[in-house]
């Protein structure tokens, strides 16, 4: 390829103090932590002498110079080299250049665009400090290979031969024609009769669409036992991006007719998604303006408000800390992401089905229904946002209006959702998400409700809002309404996770789920667990939650931080005693959801048993209205 992508990049000019390519970890200058200038860490080889690609350089000029982090400074260093790489690119003329080839290519009335509503991630493969990548070209140029727009076609053209009783082998032989096989019945099908292009994204975007992405695998299993460790991993995505599709026929082949099948095909393949984390909103790509999936069973519009749905953070500046070390606070970009529907969802699937079910088919069906690497599962459900949104910045400002989010949240069947259980999957989906919406909320403030405070963050907590039609998601007016619509939900849920498992459910006799201390409790709707619905008189905050804070600030106040942290959560580290054991706890969300619908609140409480989540209950009870929800009560 005689076309070069970036102007020349001079290699900086090594000092004596400098680190160079030979000598990676002896960072010098101000590659280190602060170094002999004391600087603020680096994430350049030469430190005192920084690169200055130009901004047509493609992110992987960036990983050339790119030093290996400091422990200490490893995610900061990450973060800054993936802001600095976004905000500089302008790969315009490129794809411009490149969306023109294909084009030519392919001739004009065979290629077509299509559109990713959210984000996107093809190919790629893990860089320098376990930095997610995207596919990258030669060039370093995101795009989708061409092998991995025929494999989404052929895959399409099976599953559509599947769903009318041919066999997968049968299927396999009648699509090799159109896209080649190594064992065709008849030889000449070997090489296939169409012609895939790389597809790359339309230039009307400077990066093409790259942009800065997140995973945080926050709850995880290890063997029986649940971990709360909040591990945020930055990474590059593709962000509603526009790709041009070039085909084409096959040199000696003349037919039309085969051309334009494979097309449908690719794109209908293309609307069910295309890439990794299909079902959790990502690699949708559709020709219209219309993003439904064909196998959409629910959607629910929504307007979350106060703290709000957090993405990636960008990158601030490196700052002293109270020990006097570097260190990087990133900015939280507000995103409406579909993960975090599913990973709440999931939550809450976790904790009912762990009052009532053994921890091993807990795992199990958390697996079957929302995915898993261990084993290797894709999920029965699809989550997927449609228009979502930020409607209102958060507050940075003491008058300024509370943060505001707004979408659609759609839920479609997975391609290993199975035929025969698809009206059990849609009972037991509209549930749970009936609870998650009245149980708490999303995001940064879930486990709050939404108020106002007298310093920054001017505002705490998150409450949703639902528009909606449909009486499932009618707004209780009264405390007595809602605890029949919390139990005839709540019915439904065990009744129909019953009939999927298969196993006796009892969920008028709770199981326990491993120990409750004061200081240690399990997140599931257990027989240890509470959910109350309360009212009682507002000041500035909820009746319920103005209680919890007024017995939280009463430990604080009195030293007391093992028990304020297991009431409310914490971020610092303590030292607990169970059982004469010393143990140290780190980051501990809080043990209570508070859910408020201005005339009463619902409030979940894991480990209720044990003070000083006993005694708040108490609490509750002896200066409120008190009902309990959780565990049943016989009327």
């Amino acid at each position: 390829m005689s076309e070069k992508l970036n102007k020349p990049v001079p290699r900086p000019t090594q000092k004596s103090t400098g680190p160079t390519p030979q000598n990676r970890n002896n960072h010098g200058g101000n590659g280190g932590g602060g170094g002999k200038n004391n600087q603020p860490p680096s994430p350049w080889l030469d430190g005192d002498n920084p690169p200055h690609p130009h901004n047509t350089a493609s992110f992987v000029e960036y990983l050339r110079w790119m030093r290996e982090p400091e422990q200490q400074h490893k995610d900061g260093t990450k973060l800054e080299i993936l802001h600095k790489a976004e905000q500089a690119a302008n790969y315009s003329d490129r794809l411009k250049k490149l969306t023109q080839r294909t084009e030519l290519i392919a001739g004009r009335n065979n290629t077509f665009k299509v559109t990713c509503p959210w984000r996107l991630r093809v190919g790629g493969h893990r860089g320098p400090e376990s930095i997610l990548l995207p596919a990258f070209d030669a060039l370093g140029m995101p795009y989708i290979p061409s092998s991995s727009l025929r494999g989404v076609a052929r895959c399409q053209a099976i599953r559509e031969m599947t769903t009318k009783g041919v066999s997968w082998q049968k299927a396999e032989q009648e699509i090799a024609p159109y896209f080649g096989s190594l064992t065709p019945d008849n030889p000449v099908d070997k090489g296939g009769k169409v012609v895939f292009l790389d597809a790359y994204p339309l230039p009307s975007n400077k990066t093409g669409g790259l942009a800065m992405d997140l995973a945080n695998n926050i709850w995880k299993w290890e063997g029986n036992e649940l971990k709360y460790e909040p591990n945020p991993n930055p990474f590059f995505s593709l962000k509603e991006p526009t790709f041009l599709i070039g085909l084409r026929l096959a040199s000696g082949c003349n037919e039309p007719k085969v051309l334009e099948r494979v097309k449908n095909w690719l794109i209908a393949g293309l609307k069910m998604g295309i890439g990794s984390q299909i079902n959790s909103g990502y690699g949708a790509l559709s020709s219209n303006s219309n993003h439904k999936q064909p196998r959409e069973f629910f959607r629910v519009e929504f307007d979350l408000e106060g703290q709000l749905i957090h993405g990636h953070q960008t990158f601030t500046q490196w700052k002293r800390d109270n020990s006097n070390q570097w260190q990087m606070r990133g900015k939280p970009e507000p995103e409406v992401r579909a993960t975090a529907f599913k990973s709440m969802l999931r939550y809450w699937f976790r904790a009912f089905a762990l009052g009532v079910l053994e921890i091993k088919t807990v795992k199990e069906w958390e697996a079957k229904l929302f995915g898993a690497i261990t084993p290797k599962q894709r999920g029965w459900i699809r989550f997927d946002i449609l228009e979502g949104k930020l409607v209102q910045k958060e507050s940075q400002r003491e008058n300024d209006e509370c943060g505001e989010q707004e979408g659609i949240l759609t839920l479609s069947y997975g391609d290993e959702a199975p035929k025969n259980g698809e009206e059990k999957i849609k009972k037991i989906m509209k549930s749970l998400t009936w609870l998650m919406f009245n149980l708490g909320g999303i995001g940064q403030g879930a486990r709050r409700p939404c108020y106002k405070r007298t310093s920054p963050p001017w505002y705490r907590g998150a409450i949703f809002s639902i528009s909606s039609q449909d009486n499932l998601w009618k707004v209780p007016e009264t405390a007595t309404e809602c605890e029949k619509l919390f139990r005839k939900n709540l019915e439904q849920f065990y009744q129909v996770l019953k009939e999927l498992t298969q196993v006796q459910v009892n969920y008028h006799a709770p199981r326990k789920v491993g120990e409750t201390h004061d200081h240690q409790w399990v997140e599931a709707i257990d027989a240890n667990c509470k959910i109350v619905l309360v009212s009682g008189r507002n000041h500035k905050k909820p009746f319920a939650l103005e209680l919890l804070h007024k017995e939280f600030h009463n430990l604080e106040n009195n030293k007391k931080y093992a028990e304020a942290k297991s009431l409310c959560g914490g971020v610092k580290n303590d030292n607990i005693t169970i059982d004469n054991r010393q143990i140290q706890r780190k980051v501990t969300p809080s043990p209570i959801w508070i859910a408020d619908s201005e005339d009463y609140q619902i409030v979940t409480v894991f480990g209720a048993n044990k003070n000083p989540r006993k005694k708040y209950l108490e609490e509750l009870e002896n200066k409120g209205k008190y009902s309990q929800l959780w565990p049943f009560v016989k009327h």
